[in-house]
């Protein structure tokens, strides 16, 4: 939860391409971010993997007018509506985009290359046919705000209870991770976006920041396998909440530009 999500980028920076408000250049520097190289597998009419830019360009050509952001986990197939197949993969690697408007949508699988001390990480996007069909469990922003206020007191509620909360170097250091990620504000979201969607996604951001301290930061004041269980047992409906409101942040944009076409 504390890193952002590689789709969360494509889909954001791809629906500002979409809309105009940046240019290719600029919104493949965003998704590609500190990784060294993003490629599109699969698209058709291309016979090997393309880069970014002819790949984005070719979405639009075939239809896409959108795209959405899924986030599954096992038992939650958030943001997918199938076929089996797709979301098997996407299951796999815990995200996806759809892409709205071509019956298309796209995985990432990573790769990491180079020497020793010099690895640097590569992205294959594996393209594939999704359903058009309704994506599950996604939320409004409306409703992702008000659960994300009653999941930050839960979270916090078991942080304090289990000792967790204010202490050692992993909780330390996951406070800082998201204090600089909430400086940066408005970039955690592409041009086009409203600043509801930047809240709540900051606000989810900051979920998976004591969600992380929970699970990581030892077994805090959980000294017995059952305790050890319980604290798992209340913060997964917090995960869940979480991915929930990403997701309906990274799809807003797509969300109201439908709501105005009805």
């Amino acid at each position: 939860m504390l890193s952002e999500p590689r789709s969360g980028r494509l889909a954001a920076w791809g629906n500002a391409l979409l809309a105009g408000l940046v240019s290719p250049d600029d919104a493949v520097l965003a998704i590609v971010g500190e990784d060294a190289v993003h490629r599109v597998e699969g698209l058709p009419g291309e016979s090997a993997p393309v880069g970014l830019t002819l790949a984005l360009g070719r979405l639009r050509a075939l239809g896409v007018t959108g795209l959405r952001v899924a986030l599954p986990a096992p038992g939650h197939p958030l943001g997918l509506s199938g076929p089996p197949e797709f979301n098997a993969r996407a299951l796999e690697a815990e995200e996806a985009v759809i892409c709205h408007g071509g019956a298309l949508g796209l995985v990432p699988e990573v790769y990491e290359a180079g020497p020793d001390g010099d690895v640097h990480v590569e992205v294959v996007w594996h393209c594939l046919p999704v359903r058009e069909a309704p994506p599950a469990d996604v939320p409004s922003l409306g409703e992702a705000e008000r659960e994300l206020a009653e999941a930050l007191r839960e979270a916090t509620e078991v942080l304090t209870r289990l000792d967790v909360a204010g202490s050692g170097p992993v909780a330390e250091a996951a406070i800082d991770a998201y204090r600089a990620r909430a400086e940066r504000g408005q970039e955690l979201l592409a041009p086009g976006y409203p600043g509801r969607a930047v809240r709540v996604l900051e606000l989810a951001q900051r979920v998976g920041v004591l969600i992380s301290v929970a699970y990581e930061n030892g077994h805090g004041g959980a000294v017995s396998a059952s305790e050890m269980a319980a604290r798992a047992e209340v913060l997964r409906p917090v995960e869940r909440t979480a991915r929930r409101a990403q997701v309906a942040a990274y799809n807003s944009v797509v969300e109201e530009r439908e709501r105005r076409m009805r």
